[in-house]
């Protein structure tokens, strides 16, 4: 099902409430893309299928509770995110978060530059991935997922001031061990 551009995500809403799965399955098809790239980005790796499939279910149960007027992004984004944390809670050996960016269009006049833009990647993420995991939340939700400082607080279920200076402190992390060039193409908005 393509997407109703002209269906806003809180008539969608309304008319899932009142068990119209057609609308339900709009706002599937508008935000899991979104929703698996974030439990991806998030740490659930290989299991993210099933966080954001387990976190569809939960939005659905849970539409009675949401909030008339408020975005569904960010509200969807942030169970994601607990079920991603849950992931974490429940296994026992570690993971590393495997990030990948976005891979810009290769022009294949400058491959030099292609090879610089890989090679910039990959330090930004090696030293993202070398992070706390709370510092690879509060990086991820604003720069990899273009999210506002409001939707990371409330994706995250952090106060917006934790969210401010946690990311103060993150990129002050990256910018110790990365060039300034690179902390300002990540930190950049």
């Amino acid at each position: 099902m393509t997407p109703d551009a002209e269906t806003t995500d809180g008539e969608a809403v309304t008319r899932a409430r009142t068990g119209d799965q057609e609308a339900y399955a709009l706002l599937v098809a508008r935000y899991g893309a979104l929703a698996h790239r974030t439990a991806y980005l998030l740490g659930a790796a290989d299991e993210a299928e099933d966080v954001v499939q387990e976190s569809f279910v939960k939005a659905f149960r849970g539409l009675g509770s949401f909030r008339d007027g408020a975005p569904f992004r960010p509200w969807l984004l942030r169970i994601v995110a607990n079920e991603t944390s849950n992931l974490h809670r429940g296994s026992r050996r570690r993971r590393s978060l495997e990030l990948r960016l976005a891979e810009p269009d290769v022009d294949p006049v400058e491959p030099e530059r292609a090879a610089v833009a890989a090679d910039a990647r990959a330090r930004v993420l090696e030293a993202v991935n070398a992070m706390s995991y709370r510092d690879r939340q509060v990086l991820t939700c604003r720069f990899f997922l273009d999210l506002t400082e409001a939707e990371t607080a409330e994706v995250l279920s952090w106060p917006r001031g934790s969210v401010k200076s946690r990311l103060s402190r993150a990129i002050g992390k990256l910018r110790r061990v990365l060039p300034a060039r690179l902390v300002e193409e990540v930190a950049s908005d």
